[in-house]
């Protein structure tokens, strides 16, 4: 019999989702403070599940906790996108070749891109387009690779709604997805590979075009 994991106590989870949401729509911009006092009364509960959030939180790249200046939002520059979107290249278009390659379903990557079109919000869309990307490389059938990605999905979120409120261009974004899952569909697994790396690619060189060093990957 499989264990199944502890799971996160219901106000814990509840302030978690309220302060993950409030990030990803800017309601709290990158460099803003999180006091434990004031989040713990605007949700209404104590400073425990604010703490135990906050923690969560800090583990998955959305927040930093610093011993002297207490908890802020995680700045969102181009060298923090490109060191989350590096990974990404990396990683994800294999794991998709993977997936293809195995057959694996993608009924959810279907899913994630109708709740993306319906969205009604950043927050909303950024949250079904993670589900997309999570999609396609989940049943890679390598559980490692899989969590590796999954660490970074928060953080790449971060970076697409800092970049969605300078540059709003999920309509081109959604099409491209559009496209990737075409091709998964299709079971063209190198196809689909290469049409998620230059999705990848395209975002960050768009949205942190920046300086960069010679011979610095395109």
């Amino acid at each position: 019999m499989t264990s199944v994991p502890t799971p996160i106590p219901s106000r814990t989870q509840f302030v978690l989702e309220g302060i993950k949401h409030r990030i990803l729509t800017g309601q709290l911009p990158p460099g803003q403070a999180l006091v434990e006092t004031e989040l713990a009364a605007q949700f209404g509960v104590s400073k425990t599940p604010v703490r135990e959030a906050l923690k969560t939180l800090a583990g998955t790249g959305l927040v930093v906790m610093n011993q002297y200046k207490g908890v802020t939002v995680r700045m969102v520059d181009a060298d923090m996108a490109r060191e989350v979107y590096d990974v990404r290249l990396l990683l994800e278009p294999e794991a998709l070749r993977r997936s293809v390659r195995r057959g694996s379903s993608l009924d959810t990557a279907r899913e994630a891109l109708e709740r993306a079109d319906a969205a009604t919000d950043t927050a909303q869309r950024s949250l079904a387009n993670r589900e997309f990307h999570r999609s396609l490389y989940v049943r890679c059938g390598n559980p490692l690779l899989g969590r590796m990605l999954d660490e970074v999905r928060d953080q790449a979120a971060l970076v697409s709604a800092v970049a969605w409120a300078a540059d709003p261009s999920w309509e081109r974004e959604a099409a491209e997805h559009r496209e990737i899952l075409r091709l998964a569909l299709d079971g063209d697994a190198d196809g689909a590979a290469g049409a998620l790396h230059a999705h990848i690619a395209s975002f960050v060189q768009r949205a942190f075009p920046g300086d960069r060093e010679e011979g610095e990957p395109q």
